[in-house]
């Protein structure tokens, strides 16, 4: 009589595994960001102390953002000018950043250089990450402040006090000075990553067939280390939607006069200012709608698809 072998299974451990992740998710990221959009179509604030709302209002908390007899900052609407205010900053910092990046991620994996002790120059390059974005930019507010140590070597070699905070473009300036500053090592470790993972057999082959340095990085290293870029880039363009300290601490919310507010700092004005969460919470939703577009641009605008085949003609055509 044969026995009959139950079969175990263990495809179930697999969902037990990863069920907390989903639960945590679920709980403090997925239930927070429908709150977000349910809430955007009430009117809820604190006006003394009273609460008004929730009241059903559709969509009149999107439409208040862009009624120009409200909501004007410098004859612009500020939702309009805070989203160019934070993409002009986002640019000055990153472009900087993935060249400098970059560049030191191909010395430092460069086979020709071997350049030693890249472990201490590895470690130096990212512990500007590891400090804390308010810490760097109370640093540089006492650096550059109107009697700072910046200006005070400016007063005693002759020349005339900055103020670098009541001025847009130095303002803005610093502000991507800082963003760069903290985030260049970190991207540097990311595409030094993706060099090391490119076959080193195409390096090698490539230099045998007498091919320079500018022909290895534009035909092997910049093609094969593409999907790192992409990364890069959308995870930077998603952190530079939401700047928010930086500007916060070093220029008083956006000034000189809101130029250098951000999505963010506009969305912290309502809630801590005014207590209107209802508009903060549109001010939310299109933050993640803009996100999601502009990731999608670069994206598309990154990545190439291979080209499909051409049909071949039919004869007699």
């Amino acid at each position: 009589m044969n026995k009959k072998h139950k079969l175990v299974s263990y495809a179930k451990w697999g969902y037990i595994f990863i069920a907390p992740f989903f639960i945590v998710y679920a709980v403090a990221t997925l239930v927070p960001l429908l709150s977000t959009f349910y809430y955007s179509l009430f009117e809820y604030r604190v006006q003394g102390f009273n609460v008004v709302g929730p009241n059903f209002v559709g969509l009149d908390n999107y439409k208040m953002l862009f009624d120009k007899t409200s909501f004007i900052n410098n004859g612009q609407l500020q939702i309009l000018q805070s989203f160019k205010n934070t993409m002009i900053m986002w640019v000055m910092g990153a472009v900087p950043q993935f060249v400098f990046s970059l560049l030191l991620a191909v010395i430092f994996t460069s086979a020709r250089l071997r350049i030693k002790g890249q472990r201490f120059f590895k470690t130096v390059i990212y512990m500007p990450n590891l400090i804390m974005a308010a810490s760097f930019a109370m640093l540089f507010f006492v650096l550059f402040g109107a009697v700072g140590p910046i200006n005070q070597i400016i007063a005693q070699t002759g020349g005339e006090t900055v103020y670098f905070f009541n001025q847009t473009w130095t303002a803005r300036t610093l502000v991507a000075f800082i963003n760069f500053l903290m985030w260049f090592g970190n991207t540097t470790i990311l595409l030094m990553a993706g060099i090391m993972g490119i076959d080193q057999s195409l390096f090698e082959a490539a230099s045998i067939d007498g091919a320079t340095s500018i022909q290895v990085f534009g035909k092997i290293t910049m093609p094969l280390l593409m999907p790192i870029l992409v990364y890069v880039a959308i995870t930077s363009l998603i952190g530079g939607l939401q700047m928010f300290d930086v500007p916060q601490i070093l220029t008083n919310g956006g000034e000189p006069a809101g130029t250098c507010s951000t999505l963010i700092t506009m969305l912290n004005g309502y809630i801590s200012t005014t207590k209107n969460y209802g508009v903060a919470g549109a001010i939310s939703v299109l933050v993640f709608i803009v996100t999601g577009v502009l990731s999608f641009i670069v994206y598309k605008t990154m990545v190439t698809s291979p080209d499909k085949p051409k049909k071949k003609a039919k004869k007699g055509v």
